[in-house]
């Protein structure tokens, strides 16, 4: 503890990466005198900490060097500062020994517990309930459950109705108090504003359903498949320029389901370390050798593609059936793209395939909307399958695969998608034509360009002024998803509640579904924000950032609003 506060007291990188190994040493020392979860807590200290310093360095080099299939990506990943990180850590550190507390006096029934227990006749199979989830759940997450899964009774359009509820019991279980209130709405996904109860989308969806009904009561390989579900694949495959495509009716059973036929065992997938829960399914179900590698780190992949590829399967040493290099578009907790350029130059490289998840790139990324191969200026032909969603930029549900047709006719032959689920409802399916029909032109024309361009500008003035104002806002200038650090836990809870009641929802995160050190609070921009609303949603992350005290930016100065209201005009009438 002296070596380390003798470190604390020095600048400099070198030192602090130096003083940050000598805390991290510190760590492990005590990991094996802690018990349980104390010592996951260590562990994970250790483990983000790693993970920062890797991901910038990664960043320093890719807008330094000029290598092969270099890109400028315009993305910001600050590092998180160091006695922030330390004040991180020490709350949580408070908050699982007031747990272990809170589990001793609910033991002895100090106090009354409303947890599930393993039956005592059940004792001899393996556990129903992981020890350090159900722990982290019932003492953190139960307390602050009132930020999450709030019940909505309007259009997830600009603004949102939320029927109110209250909780006696610290969120063990809560109540309706009857109340009902308009929010503006920036934590859906509703990039290019087709969430609408109105307008001409609207109105064929309801047109549909007299001719087609809500539901085909059948799997696409039976008797599921109607002339929309055949005019849909084709128009999905003429927007993304594949030969031909299929459509499902859920975007995270699109992967899950699809991957597994194209990879299987004696096959190696190579998975980006940020890609979606439904990507990591879909590789663990396949059976493939999965191998992961650094987010956008193109030294990484290479390196991951070499050593794979000189040393074959596991204990035989064959060469690999086939390589699938998994990615994604836009990354939604990080806002973060794809370093498609550098990936489809490996791919070339190595001779591997490339699938590519648009769930949040597709609609709301290029000239014309079609997603991160537009945007980057790739020829897309060098992606061999291409996945994405019809949740987030165009007012629907379910997904899409589009590639040759040789793939297409593998995955209709063997996908559980195509045989086992119900085929996508038909107002939904005519509501994706409705809505790709705008972006393309061939309906509403006009309109699907100006949505295009007004989700660019919102999404850019919107991330430019809160990094000006001094928040840690991480990701790509392109992306409609902004995620800004908050980083201490008890902030979580505080600044969801503090944006409700000043009139915005929004959606924050935490750990596990992020490391434990980068809590943050996820604005999800839209095409059909008004400047007003989106003024009014920076004056309240402005004044509520000034009263928890989340402007940690190093790289920009901290400034109020309306210090930035020239500036905020200038921008707004730059980008318009």
């Amino acid at each position: 503890f002296v070596f380390t506060f003798l470190f604390l007291s020095v600048d400099g990188v070198f030192l602090l990466q130096l003083r940050v190994c000598v805390f991290m040493y510190l760590f492990l020392c005590v990991y094996v005198l802690l018990p349980p979860p104390l010592s996951v807590l260590s562990l994970s200290f250790i483990h983000s900490f790693i993970h920062s310093f890797n991901r910038d360095n990664c960043c320093g080099k890719m807008s330094g060097e000029k290598e092969e299939g270099f890109v400028e990506l315009n993305e910001s990943f600050e590092a998180t500062p160091f006695w922030t990180a330390v004040l991180t850590y020490l709350n949580y550190s408070l908050l699982f020994l007031f747990g272990k507390l809170r589990d001793f006096m609910r033991k002895y029934n100090f106090e009354q517990s409303k947890i599930p227990v393993e039956s005592e006749k059940m004792m001899d199979f393996p556990p129903l309930y992981r020890d350090f989830e159900s722990f982290f759940t019932r003492n953190l997450y139960r307390r602050i459950r009132d930020c999450w899964n709030r019940p909505i009774c309007s259009v997830p359009a600009n603004k949102l109705t939320l029927v109110e509820r209250k909780s006696d019991d610290y969120g063990w279980t809560f109540k309706k108090t009857g109340e009902k209130n308009e929010y503006i709405n920036l934590g859906s996904y509703n990039y290019l504003g087709f969430a609408e109860s109105s307008g001409s989308c609207a109105e064929r969806s309801i047109s549909s359903i007299s001719k087609y009904g809500i539901s085909t009561c059948s799997s696409r390989s039976e008797g599921g498949t109607s002339k929309l579900h055949q005019e849909l694949e084709e128009m999905v495959a003429t927007f993304v320029g594949k030969e031909a495509g299929m459509v499902f009716g859920m975007g995270f059973a699109t992967n899950s389901t699809n991957i597994p036929v194209l990879a299987q065992k004696g096959c190696l997938i190579i998975s980006d370390e940020l890609n979606h829960t439904s990507l990591v399914l879909g590789c663990r179900l396949s059976g493939a050798s999965i191998k992961v590698f650094r987010h956008n780190d193109m030294k990484h992949l290479e390196h991951v593609l070499r050593e794979n590829i000189i040393q074959g399967q596991p204990r035989t040493h064959r060469a690999w059936k086939k390589i699938l290099i998994v990615v994604e578009g836009v990354y939604s907790m990080e806002g973060s793209l794809v370093n498609l350029p550098g990936v489809i130059a490996l791919k070339k490289k190595y001779k591997a395939y490339l699938y590519l998840d648009e769930a949040h790139s597709i609609g709301a990324l290029g000239k014309t909307g079609r997603g991160v191969v537009e945007h980057f200026g790739c020829d897309v032909r060098d992606v061999d399958i291409m996945m994405g969603t019809f949740t987030k930029s165009f007012g629907a549900s379910g997904g899409y695969i589009c590639a040759d047709k040789c793939v297409i006719d593998a995955l209709r032959a063997y996908s559980h998608g195509q045989h086992y689920a119900t085929s996508m409802s038909p107002p939904i399916a005519q509501q994706v034509l409705s809505s790709m029909g705008t972006i393309m032109g061939t309906i509403n024309k006009g309109d699907g360009e100006r949505r295009i361009k007004a989700l660019a500008r919102n999404a850019s003035y919107f991330r430019q002024l809160a990094q000006q104002m001094g928040f840690i806002v991480y990701g790509n200038n392109a992306s409609p998803v902004v995620p800004m650090l908050i980083f201490n836990p008890a902030k979580i809870a505080a600044t969801s509640r503090m944006f409700k009641n000043r009139g915005v929802a929004v959606v924050v995160v935490g750990y596990p579904a992020t490391p434990i050190v980068e809590s943050r609070v996820r604005f999800c921009v839209s095409a059909s924000h008004t400047r007003e609303e989106l003024d009014h949603t920076l004056r309240v992350l402005d004044e509520v950032g000034t009263i928890l005290m989340m402007k940690y930016s190093q790289r920009y100065k901290s400034q109020s609003f309306e210090a930035l209201k020239d500036t905020a005009d200038a921008m707004w009438k730059e980008l318009s």
